[in-house]
């Protein structure tokens, strides 16, 4: 690790917690993603019991993305408070154009916001960071149109900084692959429904388990499109058979590679 990376990571840091002190109360959008976790152990340590933080259970994420997130709440004894969203309730998302994210991102943080009424107003705060700032995200608009607080961007943070400083914690999400709702694994202008989310989680599922912790399966209508790191291509196709045979039963009609490898947001409006 680079000294000097670490050194500014965590001046950075000491700024964060000054930030969190001076909200006095705050309810953290917890999603049990890098950032999201880092953010709640800071603020926890900062703030105490003036620290709460509320997980949205929906479609939009995998049972096993839910299932890890609910386990570091019981490791660390963090305070999350578990709701459910409907995801699918809202046309816009089901509707899926390109500022899809916006519609999904302004319910939910409304939701956020109803619950810190009940929580002594609690200062609502996100886990977005200086690295999101460089990428299409329409839901960050409708963050800042309803006044979610965003420390880690405010500190300066970056994605490689979170993830140091979360190593240096001990949180065992500092080298976790960055998350991203399921629907952003399908096309914009196409319909999104339960059944559509629930297989590419499961074709998800089933990449993981074979060892691609780091995966995508964008589904363009009967083709799911495989996003891994190059460095995985030789196992892929050395694998292919074993893969494409559970894909191919979950209802795909054809089964590719995307020789472009892994990289987010590879369906974002150019």
């Amino acid at each position: 690790m680079d000294m000097n990376q670490q050194e500014v990571a965590c001046e950075k840091e000491v700024q964060l917690i000054k930030r969190l002190k001076s909200l006095n109360k705050v309810l953290v959008a917890f999603s049990g993603g890098v950032d999201s976790t880092y953010l709640l152990a800071v603020a926890q340590e900062s703030l105490g019991q003036n620290c709460q933080a509320v997980f949205a259970r929906g479609l939009m994420i995998s049972t096993q993305e839910e299932q890890e997130a609910l386990a570091l709440v019981t490791k660390y004894n963090f305070p999350v408070q578990v709701i459910d969203f409907d995801v699918l309730g809202l046309q816009e998302f089901r509707n899926n154009p390109p500022n899809r994210c916006y519609f999904c991102k302004k319910k939910l943080f409304e939701t956020f916001l109803e619950l810190s009424k009940s929580k002594d107003n609690a200062a609502v705060i996100d886990g977005t960071n200086a690295s999101d700032a460089q990428d299409y995200r329409p839901g960050r608009v409708a963050l800042e149109e309803l006044g979610i607080i965003s420390p880690l961007l405010e500190a300066g943070l970056t994605k490689a900084e979170i993830r140091i400083l979360s190593k240096l914690r001990n949180l065992p999400t500092w080298n976790k692959p960055s998350m991203a709702c399921l629907a952003s694994r399908v096309p914009y202008g196409d319909a999104i429904d339960a059944e559509l989310l629930q297989r590419i989680a499961r074709a998800e599922a089933i990449l993981q388990q074979k060892g691609y912790l780091e995966c995508r399966v964008r589904a363009h209508g009967e083709i799911a499109r495989i996003e891994i790191p190059i460095n995985s291509f030789l196992k892929c196709i050395q694998e292919h058979a074993e893969i494409t045979a559970p894909l191919l039963e979950l209802g795909f009609r054809f089964v590719t590679l995307d020789l472009m490898g892994l990289r987010s947001g590879s369906l974002n409006p150019i």
